[in-house]
């Protein structure tokens, strides 16, 4: 993967790491994707299409580059899924030491195994809200206990889990989720917003695969599931949490790049620009935690 210096094109003086209160973490990973292959370019696809946003956002009335976003060196360790979740905790808990908003972005989902994780050592009582068209709760699949399709496992025994958007999942998950803090796509109504926030603890940790949306907004990714989440209904759900939780970093995965099809890409950019957006202009100040 090949980067250019600064994210977004920003100047020198936002991008370098002393003065940046975020980091952006890519990983271009894609191990043990079991259907299209690609999710190891979408970090570079997205940082492309980063280039060609405006920076002001609308909503907000802010340029949140200006708080500094540093983009750090890719995690490019793959020779086995273990150490690529190790050197992906190692990497994210090394930036939460140096009081940052970490944020990351793959790669396919397993690579959120690490990030929960290094999270979850750094922050109390962490509630992970996974936003997802699949479950991602097998113990174990295809021999390893560290694939996409194990995501959340982890989670769903060390963490707070809500999942929202799911309409995927194989009967064997079932043992793993707890189905009142579930949010099925096909039960979404008017006021599951608010009774998702409340079953979410104070410190907060989003990961969002990008097959939640629905593929007629999204198409390229690597496991499209129809009947999902559409663009304003998400960002009026991000809003909320960070409004009502401290949103402690959050990570974005499974963009399978189309080089037909850039909307994908602009979308998956501009997402990861608004969660900033609301992070500091509604969110908690980032406070460094003590182990």
């Amino acid at each position: 993967m090949t980067t250019k210096n600064n994210y977004a094109g920003i100047p020198d003086k936002y991008a370098r790491l002393e003065e940046a209160k975020v980091v952006l973490i890519p990983v271009p990973y894609d191990g043990t994707s079991t259907w299209q292959k690609g999710a190891d370019k979408g970090p570079q696809a997205f940082l492309e299409a980063s280039e060609n946003m405006e920076l002001f956002d609308i909503e907000t009335r802010t340029e949140v580059y200006k708080k500094g976003v540093y983009l750090a060196a890719p995690v490019t360790e793959n020779s086995s899924p273990e150490k690529m979740v190790e050197a992906v905790h190692k990497t994210t808990k090394n930036y939460i030491k140096q009081g940052k908003f970490v944020t990351l972005f793959g790669g396919e989902h397993s690579i959120s195994i690490g990030s929960i994780r290094a999270f979850n050592e750094a922050f109390p009582d962490l509630t992970v809200v996974q936003i997802d068209a699949h479950a991602d709760l097998r113990k174990e699949y295809e021999g390893s206990s560290y694939n996409h399709a194990c995501t959340v496992h982890e989670a769903s025994k060390t963490t707070n889990l809500v999942q929202v958007g799911i309409r995927s999942m194989d009967e064997e998950e079932l043992e793993y989720m707890d189905e009142n803090q579930v949010y099925f796509a096909h039960d979404l109504y008017e006021d599951w917003m608010d009774d998702a926030i409340g079953q979410m603890t104070p410190n907060v940790f989003l990961t969002i695969d990008l097959d939640a949306f629905d593929p007629s907004i999204l198409p390229s990714t690597g496991t499209p599931e129809p009947g999902g989440l559409f663009w304003y209904e998400t960002l009026d759900f991000l809003k909320l949490i960070f409004k009502k939780k401290n949103v402690v970093g959050f990570d974005i995965v499974e963009l399978c790049p189309n080089k037909e099809e850039k909307s994908s890409d602009f979308l998956a950019a501009k997402l990861y620009y608004k969660m900033l957006s609301y992070k500091f202009e509604y969110g908690n100040p980032i406070v460094i935690e003590e182990e």
